[in-house]
């Protein structure tokens, strides 16, 4: 979990990226003490919990919301003249703050399913670049055999 939260305020959403930042940044490897997953673990383990990740992003949101770090107030600025509208993108009600959790639960079910595109891209790209890696030394076997035997 320290792992994906390290990922989330970093924007690292691929798995391969995350299993890299473990083995060279140093506050990775403090936080998770030098342990080096690899990537199909990280990406198993987000697979498998991904319903408890969310609740503990959701958990996490009402505990700030308690310890008053996301406050319900108004900034005045002394000196500015400031135009008063109570436009409907300026006010709240009981059913805009609903449809705006409602969002907010949508972009967690997003955000979960980014990484998972991020890394079934990356593998199909190693797929490809072993594949051709695989081709050219079939191609060029049998030249370095033939150049090696008329060396001789």
């Amino acid at each position: 979990m320290k792992l994906y939260i390290y990922g989330y305020f970093y924007q690292i959403r691929s798995s391969r990226k995350l299993a890299r930042e473990c083995k060279c940044n140093l506050e990775v490897m403090w936080l998770l003490g030098k342990l080096y997953p690899d990537f199909r673990t990280i990406f198993d383990c987000r697979k498998d919990n991904k319903d408890s990740i969310t609740k503990v992003f959701k958990k996490f949101n009402k505990l700030c919301m308690g310890l008053k770090l996301f406050l319900k107030s108004y900034i005045s600025i002394d000196g500015s003249k400031l135009k008063a509208v109570n436009a409907k993108d300026n006010n709240f009600t009981l059913n805009k703050l609903d449809d705006r959790i409602r969002r907010l639960d949508e972009h967690i079910n997003l955000y979960m399913e980014e990484p998972d595109a991020f890394d079934w891209e990356e593998e199909r790209s190693c797929l490809k670049m072993n594949s051709n890696i695989s081709l050219r030394y079939n191609s060029c076997k049998g030249l370095f055999f033939k150049d090696y035997y008329d060396f001789i």
